[in-house]
């Protein structure tokens, strides 16, 4: 897989995924579940990857075609 996302992006990623994920223990009722959604920005953020930047050719990583 071929990394495109880096730096600020990665961070950021990561951060609103775990605020997200926090949902899930501090909200109550059926809203709570929405917190899963903070699992696609985390998991994209510490792989490096997303699957829509390749889609519409983008790229945040600042060394072009580091594979894993």
């Amino acid at each position: 897989m071929t990394r495109n996302v880096g730096g600020i992006d990665r961070l950021l990623r990561i951060v609103v995924g775990l605020v997200l994920l926090s949902l899930i223990f501090v909200v109550e009722g059926a809203a709570r579940w929405w917190g899963l959604f903070g699992l696609v920005p985390l998991l994209t953020g510490l792989f490096q990857t997303c699957p829509l930047y390749s889609v519409f050719g983008l790229n945040t990583c600042p060394l072009r075609n580091i594979r894993k």
